[in-house]
């Protein structure tokens, strides 16, 4: 029976977030859809991997073309999915589908290459699929090798570790200034989106004290609340800028809210401390001339963006690397199976020799009567260095086919020769669309 590996998925390359968030899998409809697909026509075993950039069905199919249409069949009829919306989707077997699931798994495919998100995301789906039974001995196989490859490319690469977006490009400088940010005080003017995904980067970096402030209190209050902070008045904000080593200012006003003379008062209260001034309003809160002020470290979005320019190149020049690294991996792991999947024809092959021995054993001694001990002993011994050899010839031949990548040839030769019957005659498919076959 022919087996094959296939990913059936649409993501955010493919379609908008309007699409893809129609076909969000919570768990509560993640482990149903599960435990339908894997008794569906065509499929053996199934991971459901979904997230807010992708839904991907990671299959390991008895037939491709049932298992295909057992997930599209269940996409219309779960979550109204029109014959004309299939192009959104992709499909990828055999080697194309190791080398999506390796890249997923390794961030290579995101949205933010290298992000390290969406490794746990791919753990979490294939750990659901084995407490609901839908991933066994294949797609076990095909999962903790992602995972050891995501691992390997996140320790052997720099993938991860250049900031690839604003707040956190703020949070990498911070570390240049003021080195360990541990008992650090964060001081938070306004209540921006990206002010706070700021902060939160600070305070898994080790930042102590949060403080929010905004001309709407009640803004600051719930703000404070969200990031387990403190919300100060307004009104007060001077003696915190007195106070805060690093202050995130995004208040969306028409002027600045701090100039040269603000921070000069400040600073005196401050004894000369350094400060650190991160700018992601626009228009700009902070008047860029506060850079002259002894200890005044001060980035506006555009020094941001050169940071998050320079990072994004470093991080792709090491996504290149980890892409030579996945590729190696992918033949590894298809060189690996390969072999395996040449074991069924050399165990029916001996089976048949053996079976052939048996035959022509009781057929000399109903043709020559009984024998002598020593003379059956000889005979039997014979017939079993014999069908060792042609055994043993055979499954090195195989075995050097499969790695050759035209086994499949040879295995359908064995096959005739031998008249196994044709689900034995099982080898791997090099990558595309054409089928990899194996057994469960």
């Amino acid at each position: 029976m022919t087996r094959t590996l296939a990913v059936i998925g649409t993501n955010h390359r493919h379609a908008s977030v309007s699409f893809r968030e129609r076909f969000s899998m919570p768990d509560s409809r993640l482990f149903p859809a599960l435990q339908h697909l894997v008794q569906a026509a065509g499929i053996a075993e199934i991971v459901i991997l979904s997230t807010c950039n992708r839904t991907e069905f990671i299959v390991w199919a008895e037939d491709l073309e049932l298992a295909s249409t057992s997930v599209f069949d269940y996409l219309s009829q779960q979550f109204g999915l029109q014959e004309k919306e299939r192009a959104f989707f992709y499909s990828l077997v055999a080697a194309d589908a190791v080398r999506h699931i390796f890249r997923v798994a390794s961030g290579l495919d995101s949205m933010v290459v290298g992000e390290p998100e969406i490794t746990g995301q791919v753990k979490a789906a294939w750990t659901k699929a084995r407490q609901a039974g839908t991933s066994r001995n294949f797609l076990d196989a095909v999962f903790q090798k992602a995972l050891s490859v995501a691992k390997r490319v996140r320790s052997e690469t720099a993938i991860g570790q250049a900031a690839v977006s604003v707040p956190y490009a703020a949070v990498q400088l911070a570390r240049q200034i003021f080195g360990d940010l541990t008992a650090r005080t964060v001081l938070i003017l306004g209540a921006g989106k990206m002010s706070e995904l700021a902060v939160r980067y600070l305070v898994a970096s080790g930042a102590r004290a949060v403080r929010v402030t905004n001309r709407t209190y009640e803004h600051a209050v719930a703000l404070a609340t969200d990031l387990g902070g403190t919300a100060v008045p307004f009104e007060q904000r001077w003696a915190h800028l007195a106070e805060a080593d690093i202050v995130i200012s995004s208040t969306g006003c028409p002027h600045f809210v701090l100039g040269v003379e603000d921070l000069q008062r400040v600073q005196q209260m401050r004894r000369g401390r350094p400060i650190f001034l991160i700018d992601i309003a626009v228009p700009r809160d902070i008047h860029p001339d506060v850079r002259r002020l002894p200890g005044v470290f001060l980035y506006d979005m555009d020094d941001l963006e050169q940071v998050v320019a320079r990072n994004r190149s470093e991080r792709l020049a090491a996504a290149a690397q980890a892409e030579t690294f996945i590729a190696r991996e992918v033949e590894r792991f298809m060189e690996k199976l390969r072999a395996v999947h040449v074991v069924p024809t050399i165990v029916a092959v001996r089976q048949r020799l053996d079976e052939i021995k048996a035959a022509e054993l009781h057929r000399y001694r109903t043709e020559n009567g009984p024998l002598a001990i020593e003379h059956e002993q000889a005979i039997e011994a014979f017939a079993e260095q014999l069908v060792e050899r042609i055994a043993n010839q055979l499954a090195r031949e195989l075995k050097v086919a499969a790695q050759q990548r035209r086994a499949d040839v040879l295995a359908e030769a064995v096959r005739h020769l031998f008249r196994l019957p044709r689900s034995t005659a099982l080898a791997a498919q090099p990558a595309g669309h054409a089928p990899l076959e194996g057994s469960r």
